[in-house]
């Protein structure tokens, strides 16, 4: 027998975090030595987005993080039909309240400044009207439009603040109709599937047909999907969006500019609850430890705001800007760890399980999904009746670990597969551990085997008991059928 011992596989009684860390890579983040830094502060997973650069440039990057950090999933983030402004200059500007902008489109103006401000949408700058609000970025630049005419279309400058490099542009709905995946897009995805990425974002996703046209030009054996949610269509469409991706995104940037500030955080846990009720998982985003971007340490506003994600049953945490342009990225994935850690001492793993337990998984349409569903449900209670060591997930696709991880056990989650590619994957799920094994041909020696790797690496001993999940590998449809409560010998 072979395993892999995963960077964070948990050893025995060794204090671990179950919450994952996403880390977006960017200019002070993608040389090697900064990466494996990263890696062993805590970056569970590596987030590279094309909004920014060359496709060429992305693959190029994500070619280095798998060969400087080969435990770590990685994320690419496809941009969507982002509206952007012209690039600011080298530092950022800032616009101050009460001035005032034009606003024109790239083809004629390259590069914004505090006087003109670029925007890559010919069609947004020509529909827009008096009193339009646009906001710059997260929205916390906005601007309000004071006259449109043959000068232009001038604006007021109603919250000012720092911009810089191409940041968004949001303008209201009625002026701009969102289209995803874009043909763009889907050039980016090819070169990406041919790369080996695991999975793969999609902004502003409205609906599932949205995700099933991403899939469909992905291909069968293609990565996961995560649907980003931050439109209120996206919101509105959540349960469809569930069934057909594989995982959720809560991109509180854009929602919060499209959507009433004060209703983000309730959306926010609405998206969340609705994730695990699907054995998806959910990754919590933006502005998570922004102002580490410029500073070393973060406000307390933020350090609540993390551990509350955490408390609400995120299975991620996400970085942003934060990792890819901030001024010391390993310090902010080490505290971000840190608040992760401090939250999970206070999280109600045996409530968060009753609670669920009395729930089947939201919608499963196969009865390979149900069956799934109904014997994780008994996997999770009969470990914490035998105060269980760990829950092995013995797993082809991942779908078996990222089941029982919705139960939130207090006890490790070790997925065992023969797959490298679905141990990254599974990076991203909720206390989850991956271990490569060898492939085997029936169910026994899939137990046996994954049994004999949890021993190898720690995870339980001689007297132990330990709960297991498993199929039989013959089968053309993977299914985990079968549970088993063993006591190592």
């Amino acid at each position: 027998m072979s395993s892999a011992k995963s960077k964070s596989a948990l050893g025995r009684g060794t204090k671990t975090r179950r919450t994952r860390i996403v880390a977006t890579i960017g200019p002070a983040s993608d040389s090697v030595d900064v990466l494996k830094k990263m890696a062993d502060a805590g970056m569970d997973v590596a987030r590279v987005p094309l909004a920014h650069g060359s496709t060429e440039d992305a693959i190029a990057r994500v070619k280095t993080i798998r060969e400087a950090i080969p435990d770590v999933g990685i994320l690419a983030d496809l941009p969507g039909p982002k509206i952007r402004a012209a690039e600011f200059p080298k530092g950022g500007i800032v616009l101050g309240t009460g001035s005032e902008v034009v606003l024109a489109p790239t083809d004629e103006v390259k590069a914004s400044s505090d006087k003109v401000i670029g925007v890559s949408s010919t069609e947004i700058v020509a529909g827009l009207e008096k009193g339009d609000i646009v906001a710059i970025g997260d929205g916390g630049v906005s601007l309000v439009v004071t006259s449109v005419g043959s000068g232009g279309v001038k604006a007021l400058v109603r919250a000012g603040g720092k911009v810089q490099g191409k940041p968004g542009v949001t303008a209201p709905a009625s002026r701009v109709q969102l289209v995803t995946p874009t043909k763009e897009d889907l050039e980016r995805l090819h070169a990406l599937v041919e790369a080996g990425v695991e999975m793969v974002a999609i902004s502003f996703v409205r609906s599932a047909a949205d995700v099933e046209a991403v899939r469909r030009a992905a291909g069968a054996d293609g990565p996961l999907l995560c649907a980003k949610i931050e439109t209120p269509q996206g919101v509105l469409e959540i349960d469809s969006i569930l069934e057909a991706a594989d995982m959720v995104m809560v991109a509180r940037g854009d929602m919060g500019v499209r959507l009433p500030l004060e209703d983000v955080p309730h959306i926010q846990k609405q998206i969340i609850r609705s994730g695990v009720r699907y054995g998806r998982p959910v990754i919590t985003a933006t502005q998570m430890l922004e102002s580490m971007i410029t500073s070393p340490v973060p406000t307390r506003a933020e350090v609540t705001d993390v551990a509350n994600a955490v408390l609400d049953g995120s299975s991620a945490v996400m970085l942003s800007g934060e990792t890819a342009v901030g001024i010391d990225p390993v310090n902010v994935v080490a505290t971000m760890s840190r608040i992760v850690e401090r939250s999970e001492e206070n999280f109600d793993y045996l409530s968060w399980g009753n609670g669920l337990g009395a729930q089947q998984i939201s919608g499963p349409s196969s009865a390979p999904e149900r069956i799934t569903a109904a014997i994780t449900s008994a996997a999770w209670r009969a470990a914490v009746e035998q105060d269980a060591k760990a829950i092995i997930a013995c797993t082809a696709s991942g779908a078996t670990a990222r089941a029982i991880s919705r139960f939130r056990p207090s006890m490790p989650i070790l997925a065992t597969t023969p797959y490298q590619k679905t141990a990254h994957q599974l990076t991203v799920s909720w206390g989850v551990e991956s271990l490569v094994v060898q492939k085997v041909k029936s169910t026994d020696d899939v137990v046996w085997f994954s049994v004999q790797a949890a021993v190898d690496n720690g995870y339980a001993r001689s007297g132990d008991v330990v709960v297991v999940l498993a199929g039989s590998p013959d089968e053309p449809i993977p299914i985990a059928d079968t549970l088993r409560i063993v006591r190592i010998a």
